[in-house]
């Protein structure tokens, strides 16, 4: 709750922490059941779970600000090959400047992501990813060949109370000032928004191969480079693709997603003409 930023009032998704933490939502609903009899969430009808407050954080804890701009380090470090396919927790510490226990929660929060996985014996290994433009290219490609094809299924139909939160998580990022640290929440707002598309169309492998996409893109795009006008542009993209789909106007809700996706690689290309190695 704490990554994702969550503020009083938001709701807390149970399937969304089940998948991140890649458990069965059996646990996951026993440990919200025990928050909410402590106070720090509620049920309420036709909404779901809702954040009351958070618990407070342990003393000599890091805030989660500081978690996140050494994560958006890491991203970075990842994709310009400073750190390998293999890493350890000692090898973390030493080039941020940080404690073992520091490192290894990082570690198992990238672990929560599917972006890393613990070795047998010691250390961690880097997932597969997106890491050169060649690939970018044809992970966009197969996007722009899929997701739009998602919004024409028969008996399409979006979930209200997910409608109504991604609202609320796109308004928050428009209403608030930036900074690098925010390119996590962002993102996994993002694959939030596009997973939320898939799941509407009622077909378990669109919903795969859309998780499968997020997992292979989220490095790179923890290392934001886009500038805030371009989170403002996403958001409303996103809105006026919600809003289409609201309307029952699948085709052009369709026509957006595919310029959208269309746009966003046009414009990484670009980038990444100059920066690739």
């Amino acid at each position: 709750m704490e990554e994702d930023d969550l503020q009083p009032g938001d709701r807390v998704v149970e399937s969304r922490i089940a998948d991140r933490l890649r458990v069965s939502r059996t646990p996951v609903r026993a440990v919200l059941d025990e928050l909410a009899d402590e106070g720090y969430l509620r049920r309420v009808r036709n909404r779901g779970v809702e954040l009351v407050r958070l618990p407070k954080r342990p003393a000599g804890a890091t805030p989660s600000g500081a978690d996140d701009d050494l994560l958006v380090r890491i991203s970075h470090d990842r994709v310009k090959k400073v750190l390998g396919d293999d890493v350890n927790e000692t090898e973390i510490m030493r080039h941020y400047g940080i404690s073992r226990a520091e490192a290894t929660r990082l570690l198992e929060r990238l672990a929560s992501y599917s972006v890393v996985e613990r070795k047998l014996g010691y250390g961690w290994r880097f997932l597969e990813g997106i890491n050169d433009s060649q690939a970018r290219s044809e992970s966009y490609r197969f996007r722009l060949v899929v997701e739009p094809q998602m919004l024409l299924q028969p008996g399409y139909e979006l979930s209200p109370p997910w409608v109504e939160e991604m609202r609320e998580k796109h308004a928050s990022f428009t209403e608030q000032k930036w900074q690098q640290s925010e390119s996590i929440r962002l993102f996994e707002m993002n694959a939030a928004f596009h997973e939320g598309l898939a799941v509407a169309s009622g077909n378990r492998y669109f919903v795969d191969t859309v998780r499968r996409q997020n997992h292979l893109r989220r490095l790179l795009n923890y290392d934001w480079a886009y500038g805030y006008e371009r989170v403002r542009t996403v958001c409303r993209e996103h809105m006026e693709i919600l809003d289409r789909l609201e309307d029952q106007d699948y085709d052009v809700a369709s026509l957006l997603l595919y310029r959208h996706i269309e746009k966003t690689m046009e414009l990484r290309g670009t980038l990444y003409v100059q920066t690739d190695d």
